[in-house]
């Protein structure tokens, strides 16, 4: 049996008793309850009607039941399918239209909305969850058993798709097997040596690979309690951290735990690992972080196409500004334009192998075939080089991808909608520099020589963009301006803009 969930819950305490989740209310979710709500819920799924091999959406916020939710998708056989909760209608039309699930589940306030999408996408079922763990989906689960045999999966069967938006505005949704998931989750075990005893302060959200797969994955597998809370805050990680073991975050995370003067060397006394990943870390908060707490971050790399791909060692040297080196179960190279191997130290196209890589974008073959080279390397559209003794550093990516808060921002998507705008000519997003987001997504935006165009201001833009875009994607700065600079071929110089609009 290759079914996740199998391989997750061999590796459970044998006392049912033991502690999974600590909330911060101090209720605690025993192993046994894990096993006895995911139980209830598969069966639920079940019962629906979904059979092996369906899509099961979630769009809701992280509570121990929505981890039930996947747990219980897993056992059932089910595809899972999260979603930020921050997407707005025309991106869940697509999403709910493009996977077509057997059941989505929705908060509350957006019941309305889904039902009309889900009808018009085809999708039977819609079920609620609410903030507090409550709703329509536990209600219905509650009448069915705690006992549940998980369903038989082989290791090529599809456990996940997570959508990664696309630079030409479509999102693709990334197909992640239960192999892909299960290796990534033995690596990074092994690797970052999680023991007995190792508790993880998790404060990630649960709607994409960091905080779901690679987090809790790790956790489960090792039978660990988690800290689960909500959403990450400096002042109560500051209550957590003496407490903990291991912490994995974002940039912007260690950023605030700095700005906090009751961070100390002594909040950190029984911490053995602190991870940082979803985005560049700064040199600057790498050394200051190391100089504050003793300890050094090991920061690592890689993206929903395929969970980690390098990581800095836990007992070699971690190097700030590196990404460190291939995990055992990836192979990684770096290429010319032409697909000739670099020299060390040159920088050139990132690629990946390995049974953790992906196995294509949900219902598009031939973009699936373009992402992978004639001998099967997935190109990342990373940039990057490698030195003489294997360390990896990031040096930019090739498509424009603007990366907030440790969340993926795609240019073209929020350019398509902007120039949908009257009075708009044209538009162009970047990313700039932003000491707490690492990047902050900003617009430079063409008017129309009209009325409309005079009429164009950066507060009508945003109001226009609100209630369509998550808050995450939406310009933290718009430019109005009269052209935009472009080379030789007409291709807009979007390194010019950041450029001038990065200086104070």
């Amino acid at each position: 049996m290759e079914n996740l969930y199998a391989l997750l819950a061999s590796h459970f305490p044998k006392n049912p008793a033991a502690p999974c989740l600590i909330l911060p209310d101090n209720r605690v979710w025993t192993y046994g309850d894990v096993e006895r709500a995911s139980a209830r819920i598969a069966n639920l799924i079940v019962a629906l009607g979904l059979t092996p091999g369906d899509r099961v959406a979630a769009q809701v916020e992280k509570t121990p039941e929505a981890l039930m939710l996947y747990l219980a998708a897993l056992r059932a056989g089910m595809v899972f399918l999260p979603l930020n909760p921050a997407y707005q209608r025309h991106e869940l039309d697509y999403f709910l239209g493009d996977a077509k699930p057997g059941l989505f589940v929705c908060r509350p306030p957006l019941r309305k909305l889904a039902d009309e999408l889900a009808r018009k996408a085809g999708v039977p079922h819609v079920l609620e969850l609410d903030d507090a763990g409550r709703g329509s989906l536990i209600d219905a689960a509650a009448a069915h058993a705690d006992r549940f045999d998980t369903v038989k999966r082989r290791g090529d069967d599809l456990a996940a798709i997570l959508y990664t938006s696309g630079t030409t505005g479509r999102s693709k949704g990334a197909m992640l097997s239960h192999r892909n998931l299960a290796v990534n989750a033995k690596t990074l075990h092994d690797y970052w040596r999680f023991r007995r005893g190792d508790v993880l302060l998790h404060m990630l959200p649960t709607f994409h690979v960091h905080g779901l797969f690679i987090a809790c994955h790790c956790a489960l597998l090792n039978g660990s309690a988690m800290f689960f809370e909500p959403k990450f805050d400096a002042r109560r990680a500051l209550q957590l951290l003496p407490e903990s073991t291991v912490f994995m975050g974002v940039p912007t995370y260690y950023v605030r735990l700095l700005a906090e003067p009751g961070f100390t060397r002594d909040t950190c006394r029984r911490m053995r690992l602190f991870i940082s990943g979803s985005a560049p870390l700064l040199k600057e908060t790498f050394d200051e972080f190391k100089a504050r707490s003793g300890f050094t971050i090991l920061e690592r790399y890689g993206m929903t196409e395929g969970g980690m791909f390098t990581s800095n060692p836990y007992a070699g040297e971690r190097r700030g500004g590196t990404v460190g080196l291939p995990l055992p179960c990836t192979k990684v190279r770096i290429v010319d334009d032409n697909g000739k191997s670099c020299a060390p130290g040159t920088i050139g196209n990132i690629q990946v192998k390995g049974d953790n890589v992906f196995v294509g974008y949900w219902q598009m073959p031939e973009k699936t075939k373009e992402e992978f080279t004639a001998d099967g390397w997935f190109k990342t559209g990373d940039l990057g080089s490698a030195g003489a003794d294997g360390y990896v550093t990031i040096s930019g990516r090739s498509k424009d991808l603007v990366i907030s808060g440790g969340l993926n921002v795609y240019p073209k998507e929020i350019e398509e909608m902007i120039d949908a705008l009257p009075g708009v000519v044209e538009s162009a997003v970047i990313g700039l520099p932003h000491p707490d987001f690492g990047e902050a997504v900003t617009a430079v935006v063409v008017r129309q020589k009209t009325d409309a165009g005079s009429d164009l201001t950066e507060a009508g833009i945003l109001a226009a963009l609100k209630g369509e875009l998550a808050n995450f994607k939406l310009p933290k700065r718009i430019y109005v301006v009269d052209d935009l600079p472009r080379n030789a071929m007409g291709k807009v110089q979007k390194n010019l803009l950041r450029e001038r609009y990065a200086k104070p």
